[in-house]
């Protein structure tokens, strides 16, 4: 399977300038081209585009994107370093649901608050 960027675009809902954005950034290789220019996807640039997207998805910040791509281009070495990556943004999601469960508890005690005859 491949793709053009076009498609890609529509597929993962990123759009052509994101993933032109993260191919320069070294978020993920860069892209094989045809003999016209014209960027062409493998199935393995789209696992790994569609990963990123998760990760950005999960508050990854751009930075820490690319250094998890340039980890994985390491190889097995870096094996140690990515799973201490990922356990930090673990954590970070963790907190984050959390603060929402917090903030969701609070707003479903407004609304049985405002629901009540006294709460008129």
């Amino acid at each position: 399977m491949s793709l053009q960027i076009s498609q890609l675009a529509n597929e993962t809902g990123l759009s052509i300038h994101t993933l032109r954005y993260y191919e320069k950034e070294g978020i993920f290789p860069p892209v094989k081209r045809s003999e016209n220019g014209i960027r062409i996807y493998d199935s393995e640039d789209i696992e790994w585009i569609k990963f990123a997207c998760r990760l950005r998805e999960t508050g990854m910040s751009i930075a820490e994107m690319k250094k998890f791509a340039q980890l994985v281009i390491q190889g097995d070495e870096s094996k140690n370093e990515r799973i201490k990556l990922l356990r930090q943004q673990n954590t970070r999601i963790k907190n984050q649901m959390e603060q929402l469960t917090r903030c969701m508890e609070l707003i479903n005690h407004k609304i049985e608050l405002y629901s009540s005859p006294q709460g008129d």
